[in-house]
């Protein structure tokens, strides 16, 4: 007889996706967003199942809400990823937690973290081509085998997500979390995997100056990754908040910019040349600048139109530009062509991210509590709470948490929940 849970739900609603579409491309507002006409409820359903070798139960400590998740709640997800998903589902894939069950060698109550990509492996399936690469991040088998479709754990409705007080898993996704990493670092893993993927395709060589376009979750763990794992040179982050700014220029940048003056900033920095693209006499929006010259790589960590365009603009001819956050369209993509850019996508993880985000997680300065001063993880949230954990940007001259977490077996009031391993503090502060 199947179990019951308390979880987060994303359905399948086309008014509800259409209208949160329309209200967040006209600015958004914060009540409708995450209330009425937000394709996501408070439910208790029957916690999933997967009964065949390798696959086990997940007890969820912490999970983190990331922008995808974000762009799925508010309609701003590209439709290209709707057949690689299924619903209704639970969402979350930063997820720390406890095995209840055995999974193969790991025994009963081992603390881990998870790969929410569901690759062959996890499929029951002979790996395909990309898989036996190693490369599990490009698997072409996301939508078959035994499991609905899904892309990762969070979007598939098989498994569930990290946003319910347990899913299932199986044994490719698991990585054993040392006993002296608390939960509130571990649920930064996952997105510091990704960072560590990022690193890799970005292909810095000795001495070169990368550009980050963005200072959020993606931008800031792209510069820890950048300055850790490669020989950049100058690291340029453009960072709208001075929260922002000293977090950047405590993961390594050298050189921190507004976004207004990022292009004369880069400018300066890389001594390029400036072209105007205003006609005379003629006065437009669609007046801009760019470089002849610039840095040698540009990272898009926001995925907006604009932030790709600062990107492709301060990138100096065959420079690399590495898409991060997840492309909007609207772009101009005249600098690809005319200063023969090479354009990366950068997407997951792969290989030894994990490892490799597991000891980042435990030597880099990402504060030592929740919702303190320096620290990167904000207010932990019970999932009754949701709607304060989910809303829009902040106003200019805020700074939003790095990383928000739900505690999905946390009770009401904000408080510790029960793992002591999590490192925080009784009333965890809630946010505003």
């Amino acid at each position: 007889m199947s179990r019951v849970m308390l979880a987060l739900e994303l359905f399948r609603s086309v008014p509800r996706y259409a209208a949160a579409r329309a209200i967040t491309a006209a600015g958004g507002v914060p009540g409708l967003l995450v209330g009425p006409l937000a394709p996501v409820r408070l439910t208790t359903r029957n916690e999933p199942v997967v009964r065949r070798a390798g696959w086990a139960e997940l007890k969820v400590h912490l999970s983190g809400i990331c922008g995808s998740d974000l762009g799925a709640v508010t309609g701003t997800t590209s439709l290209y990823f709707a057949g690689v998903s299924s619903m209704p589902c639970v969402p979350g894939h930063e997820i720390v937690g406890t095995l209840t069950q055995d999974c193969e060698d790991l025994p009963a109550g081992t603390r881990v973290v998870v790969d929410p990509v569901l690759a062959c492996a996890a499929r029951g399936l002979d790996a395909c081509e990309q898989c036996a690469a190693g490369h599990t991040n490009r698997c072409d088998r996301v939508s078959v085998g035994h499991l609905r479709p899904g892309l990762q754990t969070g979007y598939c409705a098989s498994t569930g997500g990290g946003w319910g007080e347990r899913l299932v898993v199986h044994r490719s996704q698991l990585h054993v979390v040392p006993e002296t990493l608390s939960d509130t670092r571990a649920v930064l893993v996952e997105p510091l995997a990704c960072a560590v993927r990022l690193a890799s395709q970005a292909r810095v060589e000795e001495g070169q100056t990368v550009l980050v376009s963005g200072a959020g979750a993606v931008g800031l763990f792209a510069t820890l990754a950048i300055r850790q794992l490669t020989p950049a040179g100058r690291i340029v982050v453009v960072a709208k908040h001075s929260a922002q700014a000293a977090l950047a220029r405590r993961f390594g940048a050298t050189d921190v910019v507004q976004p207004a003056e990022a292009l004369r900033g880069v400018r300066r920095l890389t001594q390029a040349l400036t072209v105007q693209t205003r006609l005379p006499g003629i006065a437009s929006r669609m007046d801009q600048e760019y470089l002849l010259g610039g840095v040698d790589v540009a990272v898009d960590a926001v995925g907006s139109a604009s932030s790709l365009d600062m990107a492709l603009r301060t990138t100096r001819a065959g420079g690399r530009v590495v898409l991060s956050g997840m492309p909007a369209t609207g772009a101009d993509l005249s600098p690809a062509w005319f200063r023969e850019l090479e354009l990366v996508g950068t997407y997951a993880s792969a290989g030894d991210a994990f490892p490799t985000a597991l000891r980042l997680a435990q030597e880099a300065p990402l504060g030592d509590g929740v919702g303190g001063e320096g620290d990167v993880l904000g207010a932990v949230y019970p999932l009754h709470r949701w709607r304060e954990a989910l809303p829009p940007p902040p106003s200019p001259g805020r700074l939003a948490p790095v990383r928000v977490p739900f505690a999905p077996r946390q009770g009401g009031g904000g408080g510790a929940g029960a793992d002591a391993r999590a490192g925080g503090r009784r009333g965890w502060p809630a946010r505003g």
